[in-house]
């Protein structure tokens, strides 16, 4: 709480204290979008084929990795949960186990390269497509490691509200990228012109700045004076533990709910290439809304612990909701746009770009696409905040389980019976996946309704003994 004024002061979980940890969370995500968004562009203009295979093969790069970057993440929760109860050392402590974690899980995830061909050989693409997509896939997945590890040691400042920090870090590795993208995909100031190729190189290049900015930052003096750490950078098996056993079941819950997804998308290939082109457009489009929700997701996870932590759950409940008000009217805005003024967006893909397919080709599909996703994007906004919420109290076996319910009991088999099996096209596709969101929103907003989640005790006997001493260390009771 600041002092002064009256109009200054920040109620504990009340808009002003959600919007200061999340603008910078959502600017992050937003300048993520930006990138991406240029990404597929460039793509887009390079050639149709391209554009076909960018979206399918790194969400299939995407569905490998954020399993071990979700677990590796979830230092955010403990951090915040450290924080709140007043243990600078319990902070690095979690951070460090979070780190390891990302560091190992790199063998795992080149392991899992064979098996992504298989996926992409067997998606029924057509070859020139499966070519490109095999390509951006592999290179994508060789520099997987950076994605845990940037989110690990992300943690450690959104954990503690420090988002500014992460904020700077992400937008200089996505400016690293689009400058790459530029200079590698139509091959500028002497490199080759590398299409594709050239936009994964990009991409894991500029994926190992974010968390080489974030590293210098967390051993440097100032910081290993106030949390120790050098001192704590090192293996602690039972905190580590406890990060696997709450943070497995987050990672179980992203990686199903991404799988499912991609399969949606990888079904959209069996419909033709301008149906294809519309989807993997709309979809390039949609993380103008989608990606910095996540952050106000992230932001939400990080005040509900924080307030957990002090054992304040009435104040975790408050910011749950205002953040929940402030997603809604944001993907209101936005989803109203994609509505009003279709051909603008998609303009930005097709033939004002120089790009082969044209306006006229993909409008028909995509701004039906576009109002589908507008509609959508207001239910997923309780996605996004309150299972943001749930996992920030602890509560993440009942998002892993509902979440595998919903994904794979309702949207897997609705897109094979209707689109194997009836023939039906991408809108009925699109309209059965917004049918699928809806669901989940229902059950997020009836499970934290619940309250259940206000009776969880994430850090167990890793409370320190005396909370919020100033300049307290980690004397903590061991289990």
């Amino acid at each position: 709480m600041t002092s002064g004024h009256p109009d200054t002061i920040e109620v504990p979980g009340g808009y002003r204290e959600i919007l200061r940890v999340a603008w910078p969370l959502m600017i992050s995500m937003g300048s993520f979008t930006l990138m991406q968004f240029v990404d597929r562009m460039f793509l887009a203009w390079h050639s149709p084929i391209s554009i076909q295979a960018a979206v399918p093969a790194g969400i299939l790069h995407f569905t490998f990795v954020c399993g071990f970057m979700a677990l590796a993440g979830y230092s955010n929760m403990f951090v915040a949960q450290f924080d709140g109860a007043g243990d600078p050392g319990g902070c690095s402590r979690a951070t460090t186990q979070s780190i390891f974690l990302a560091i190992l899980s790199w063998p795992a995830m080149l392991l899992l390269i064979p098996v992504g061909h298989w996926v992409i050989r067997n998606s029924g693409h057509a070859p020139a497509v499966m070519a490109e997509e095999i390509d951006y896939f592999t290179i994508l997945m060789w520099g997987s490691v950076a994605t845990p590890l940037g989110a690990a040691i992300s943690g450690f400042f959104t954990g503690r509200s420090q988002t500014r920090i992460t904020m700077m870090a992400t937008i200089a590795a996505n400016v690293v990228n689009l400058i790459l993208d530029y200079l590698f995909i139509f091959g500028h100031a002497g490199f080759p012109a590398m299409g594709i190729r050239g936009a994964a190189w990009a991409s894991v290049i500029s994926a190992f700045v974010m968390p080489g900015i974030l590293l210098w930052i967390y051993f440097a003096p100032q910081t290993n004076q106030l949390y120790k750490t050098r001192r704590w950078f090192r293996w602690d098996g039972a905190l580590c533990w406890r990060l696997i056993r709450f943070g497995t079941p987050s990672g179980v819950h992203l990686t199903l709910d991404v799988a499912s997804f991609a399969i949606f998308i990888l079904l959209t290939g069996r419909m033709g290439e301008v149906a294809l082109a519309a989807s993997n457009i709309a979809l390039s489009i949609n993380m103008l809304t989608f990606l910095p929700m996540i952050g106000m997701g992230i932001a939400t996870s990080t005040v509900v612990g924080k307030y957990q932590g002090k054992k304040q759950p009435d104040i975790s409940q408050r910011a749950a909701w205002n953040s929940f008000r402030v997603g809604v009217l944001y993907m209101g805005v936005i989803g109203a746009t994609y509505i009003l003024f279709p051909a603008f967006f998609l303009r930005f893909f097709t033939d004002a770009g120089g790009a082969e397919l044209t306006l006229a080709e993909i409008f028909p599909v995509g701004r039906w696409l576009m109002v589908i996703m507008a509609l959508w994007g207001l239910v997923d906004a309780s996605n996004l905040v309150l299972s943001g919420a749930l996992k920030g109290a602890g509560d993440t076996r009942f998002v892993m389980w509902f979440s595998f319910v919903m994904a794979w009991g309702v949207l897997v088999p609705g897109q094979f019976v209707l689109v194997i099996w009836l023939g039906q096209g991408v809108i009925v596709s699109w309209i059965w996946t917004a049918f699928y969101i809806a669901l989940m929103a229902g059950g997020f907003i009836w499970r934290f309704r619940q309250r259940k989640w206000q009776s969880i005790d994430l850090l167990g006997s890793e409370r320190p003994i005396e909370p919020n001493r100033p300049g307290a260390e980690a004397m903590l009771v061991v289990e």
